[in-house]
């Protein structure tokens, strides 16, 4: 079955004529890309807004007065802005730019959770979380002597506003939250949650990676203190990210890196002066990625991130259905999939075997543990496929996806390591 070249109807232009990676032969079949929580392909639009800057405003920002210095400088500070206006932040210095969502968790962590935490004290993050919104808050409570603690997710692996009211005590100092689950797809309630712990003074940081490619952010909306996302998740460049900040506490925030561009003046021994979010971005950035990730922010407002929305989750819910009406297939999650992932499993038939398989046909799905093993394990599992949608993607391929995981057999793993994960290395 080929898929058909128009999208879920919603979009006012064919938008897989964007994305020139889908007209790629993967020995005689075209790409069925279904693993947009891992990366998302990127548009014509936003490949081309980097190779302008690289053929015609190439240079280093902030440091010189030529003419190509202060257009490399505009452009971005004008990324800056464009971020600001995606995320209705406030002012444009509460945008750090960061390499990912993994470097802006770590440096809320370290730069600023660790003036506010110490022994005794509790950092409280759920039970769905992906290791970069874990590793980073484990190291800061072992260095500290505080206690993680774990808002507790159900039967279903879905974490509820009581879980985490269950979960706060008076030693509370940090709530950390994905804003949506990478593994299922669950949309956590986040302005809640953060109403929830500024009731009792507790920051709220809230992991937005798999969020903003399928829904508009609001964070003065949401009302969290920290917000985190990675371009290469929104159809941006990989190795760039955001981190949104309330101005309060970027004033407080200590860098984890010190260097030029961080500060205007150094000296031997005086006060190092520096003011957000420069303070935060010592060395070169990756000024050619800030670019690819505004114009990635202006093709998603072009489509209409409400139209993105619904349109992701209607491929999402209907490949939810449509696994589990088949025998021996377990969708997790109760919710329907609005995040637009779906993960399941073949009874009997590792999910690496089940990965192969749909490969075969040139389905790209993700297969294991989804760099949330604490999650897997409460679900009881080796791991899982995991299939998640984008906007190029369409109903015909959900169906490739259902009619092929229906033939699934086992195979390598199933046969010869059924209860691993990893092979040894």
């Amino acid at each position: 079955m080929v898929a058909e070249q128009i999208p879920v109807a919603g979009f006012v232009r064919d938008v897989r004529a964007d994305f020139p990676i889908l007209a790629t032969d993967l020995d005689g079949k075209p790409p069925v890309y279904l693993d947009n929580a891992a990366t998302t392909q990127v548009p014509r639009p936003v490949l081309d807004a980097m190779t302008d800057y690289y053929c015609n405003d190439n240079s280093n920002v902030g440091r010189g007065i030529h003419t190509l210095g202060m257009r490399a400088t505009d452009r971005f500070m004008r990324s800056r802005e464009r971020a600001r206006a995606f995320l209705n932040a406030a002012v444009a210095s509460e945008v750090v730019f960061t390499k990912s969502t993994t470097e802006s968790v770590n440096l809320v962590a370290e730069g600023f959770a660790g003036q506010l935490v110490s022994a005794g004290d509790e950092v409280l993050i759920s039970g769905l979380e992906h290791h970069s919104n874990l590793l980073p808050w484990r190291r800061l409570c072992e260095r500290t002597g505080a206690t993680l603690k774990i808002a507790a997710v159900d039967e279903h692996g879905e974490p509820s506003l009581d879980s985490f009211r269950a979960a706060i005590s008076e030693r509370t100092r940090v709530i950390a939250v994905a804003h949506v689950s990478n593994v299922q797809g669950t949309v956590n309630p986040v302005r809640e949650i953060a109403a929830l712990g500024h009731d009792q003074g507790i920051i709220v940081v809230v992991d937005g990676a798999q969020a903003v490619a399928h829904r508009a952010v609001n964070v003065q909306e949401i009302g969290a203190d920290f917000y985190c996302f990675s371009a290469h998740k929104m159809y941006g460049p990989h190795g760039t990210g955001v981190l949104w900040g309330k101005a309060e506490h970027l004033d407080r925030m200590d860098p984890l890196l010190l260097g030029g561009g961080m500060a205007p003046i150094a000296s031997y021994d005086g006060p190092l002066r520096s003011m957000p979010p420069l303070r935060f971005e010592a060395g070169t950035p990756n000024i050619a990625g800030m670019v690819g990730l505004a114009a990635a922010m202006d093709y998603l407002d072009g489509l209409g991130r409400d139209a993105v929305g619904v349109h992701d989750a209607a491929l999402a819910v209907r490949a939810a259905e449509g696994l589990r009406a088949l025998d021996g297939v377990t969708v997790y999650g109760t919710q329907e999939p609005l995040g637009g992932i779906v993960s399941f499993n073949v009874d009997g038939v590792h999910p690496h075997d089940v990965g192969s398989h749909l490969n075969a046909v040139g389905i790209a799905t993700r297969t294991g543990v989804h760099c949330a093993s604490p999650f897997i394990d409460t679900l009881g599992i080796v791991g899982s496929v995991r299939a998640s949608f984008g906007v190029y993607n369409t109903m015909d391929e959900v169906q490739l996806l259902i009619d092929t995981v229906a033939t699934a057999e086992k195979g390598f793993w199933s046969t010869n390591h059924p209860n691993e994960r990893f092979l040894p290395a």
